[in-house]
């Protein structure tokens, strides 16, 4: 059964939703699934603005069939050449052989590294700034590079005031009918999976969604259609404002999140111990978080959340406990900055953690490393109950 929502008078949503997959790009969990968005114009010519993962095609196909009628399909805007947004094209071709494939130049050299071709008897290749005049619409087409490959682009209907941005202004999580923002309660359901999306996939790009934002500002818009997650119509401010605050790596909360690593229990009390003396403190709504029990991409998307963080945990083969080591380093790849940072460390016989995560932090823009630390000789006794207060009163005078 097709299932198709008008987003405008003439702009339909087409896309399907995932609930199988348990991996977005076989490494990040999504236990609400995914949605893959597409979108036709029915305009005197037809546009359809990217297809779909290859798992929900036929869903795709039967939506886009009765979006169509008995119409052909003139055109197929390529924004994002993702396999899960690109997966179709060539079925597409297929399907419609007088279809006109819209791209960039980076589009098509990558479409024929998918593909064996580029398709280049159909191929229209524009450039930042160019129009393609469909009836009473105009679509712009404005560069997006690195948000967050180098060939993506955006398209800006002018007369519905429709942005198509890709990748960009997505969420894990798949649509159960309601696909607008509005339709849900996003800051309950959907804000912590459009973080999560945000901050492990793009994350790393700020500077060209920086550029992308500017670009946005100059014009005129009223809608927002993403490739993954709601589609945006009202209230757009609200998820402008995290965009601008997730790509300058603002944080969103003055909170403290405070994530371990235990072998045994004792790192593990120790940082329930100082959760409690913070609380103490007046602190309210701190997060803790066993890293070993939590996937890394939560942590990512908590890390960019909060002002303050604390890393406890034991030294591991004369190093940094391994998932903890692996938190840092992908704390560097995804370029995380402006943080204020404590650290707790723990070792039966030589206890080297702090030092060497003090290394790794250094690494890191803009990062404040406070000097007060904790470390625990197996496990924390009641004698370093001053030490535990002292590092509580530090973290709370920055906060």
């Amino acid at each position: 059964m097709y299932q198709v929502r008008n987003v405008t008078d003439e702009i339909l949503w087409i896309g399907a939703s995932d609930r199988r997959l348990a991996l977005f790009e076989n490494i990040f969990p999504i236990p609400r699934g995914v949605s893959y968005n597409s979108y036709v114009l029915l305009d005197e010519k037809t546009v359809l603005l990217d297809t779909v993962d290859a798992s929900v095609s036929g869903q795709f196909f039967e939506n886009l069939e009765y979006a169509l009628g008995d119409r052909n399909l003139d055109y197929l805007v390529v924004n994002h050449m993702e396999p899960d947004h690109c997966a179709m094209i060539g079925d597409i071709v297929h399907r419609y052989p007088e279809v006109k494939v819209v791209g960039n130049a980076k589009t098509f050299g990558m479409m024929k590294q998918f593909f064996g071709t580029d398709f280049a008897e159909r191929a229209i290749t524009v450039k930042e700034g160019d129009t393609l005049e469909t009836g009473s619409h105009t679509l712009h087409f404005v560069m997006a590079p690195m948000v967050h490959w180098p060939e993506a682009m955006v398209t800006y209907d002018a007369k519905d005031k429709v942005l198509f941005s890709a990748d960009g202004f997505g969420s894990f999580g798949a649509l159960n009918g309601n696909i607008f923002a509005d339709e849900v309660d996003f800051d309950r359901d959907w804000l912590d999976d459009a973080r999560r999306y945000y901050t492990n996939i793009v994350g790393k790009y700020g500077a060209s969604v920086q550029a992308l934002l500017k670009k946005a500002a100059g014009l005129d818009i009223a809608v927002i259609c993403p490739l993954h997650g709601p589609i945006w119509r009202e209230n757009l401010g609200y998820i402008l404002e995290k965009y601008q605050k997730w790509s300058t790596y603002e944080a969103e909360d003055k909170a403290v999140v405070i994530m371990y690593a235990s072998m045994y229990g004792d790192t593990a009390s120790a940082a329930d111990a100082l959760a409690g003396a913070l609380a103490e403190r007046g602190l309210k709504k701190i997060a803790v978080y066993d890293v070993s029990n939590t996937h890394v991409s939560e942590l990512i998307s908590e890390i960019f959340r909060a002002s303050h963080l604390v890393f406890a945990a034991p030294t591991y083969n004369g190093g940094i406990y391994p998932v903890m080591e692996n938190l840092l380093n992908d704390m560097k790849a995804l370029a995380v900055q402006k943080k204020t940072v404590a650290l707790m460390e723990n070792g039966t016989w030589a206890a080297m953690t702090a030092k060497q995560m003090r290394e790794k932090l250094a690494e890191l823009k803009d990062v404040t490393v406070l000097d007060t630390q904790i470390t625990i000789k197996s496990a924390m006794l009641a004698d370093q109950k001053k030490e535990l207060d002292e590092l509580a009163d530090a973290i709370m005078e920055t906060i």
